[in-house]
């Protein structure tokens, strides 16, 4: 496919995408390589953009270079935090010990978690909320498990997934807990169903990706 044609496939992509309003979005395609530029009112809307260009066969990489553009009066650092703590209070999954610091519409989490997806929820819960620009997770995990537990529940989890080709798919991984893979998946959506597979595993602490989009 050449670059002419990933782009308008790249357009049609983020107009399809509900979720988002691409008007004030541009696209650059140089040798497979995606470039999003222009702006958007939501930092959920800008990571919208960009997982709708993965979504495109052909697309070898993505560089993100909207901007969040929020209308009306920004809101201060102050109102922004204080927001940000009452929604993850509200969610039940999230535990107490999410902090949230903010610093010019930027968010940083920290804290300590027992699973992967209670740090994953405590960003998404975040993402749509008016006055940030962008989130900086700094959540880390309580280790739980020896290296060898972990490595057999993940290759147990490979097998079970069908979008998953288990055979392969490389799997290292050390006593603190970080996880290596590598192999060639089809597609992003593989890619991505890897990388879900991998973090509902207690004791994954870190993920270091080397998969390859055959």
């Amino acid at each position: 496919m050449n670059d002419k044609q990933l782009r308008q496939d790249v357009i049609d992509e983020l107009e399809f995408e509900p979720s988002i309003d691409a008007a004030d979005i541009g696209v650059l395609v140089e040798d497979g390589v995606v470039t999003l530029n222009g702006h958007v009112p939501l930092y959920a809307h800008k990571l919208a953009a960009e997982r709708a260009a993965w979504r495109v066969r052909g697309v070898k990489a993505v560089v993100q270079d909207i901007e969040v553009r929020h209308a009306g009066d920004r809101s201060s650092n102050e109102e922004v935090a204080k927001r940000a703590l009452d929604i993850l209070r509200w969610d039940g999954t999230v535990p107490e010990q999410v902090h949230v610091t903010m610093n010019d519409g930027w968010l940083t989490l920290s804290g300590q978690v027992d699973w992967q997806y209670q740090r994953d929820n405590a960003e998404k819960d975040l993402r749509g909320l008016s006055g940030v620009v962008g989130i900086t997770n700094n959540i880390t995990l309580k280790p739980v498990a020896q290296a060898g537990t972990v490595r057999k529940r993940i290759e147990d989890a490979l097998k079970r997934n069908a979008e998953i080709q288990a055979g392969q798919i490389q799997v290292e991984i050390n006593d603190g807990g970080t996880v290596t893979i590598s192999g060639e998946v089809d597609n992003w959506v593989e890619k991505r169903a890897v990388e879900r597979a991998i973090w509902s595993i207690p004791g994954v602490r870190a993920l270091h990706d080397n998969l390859v989009i055959a």
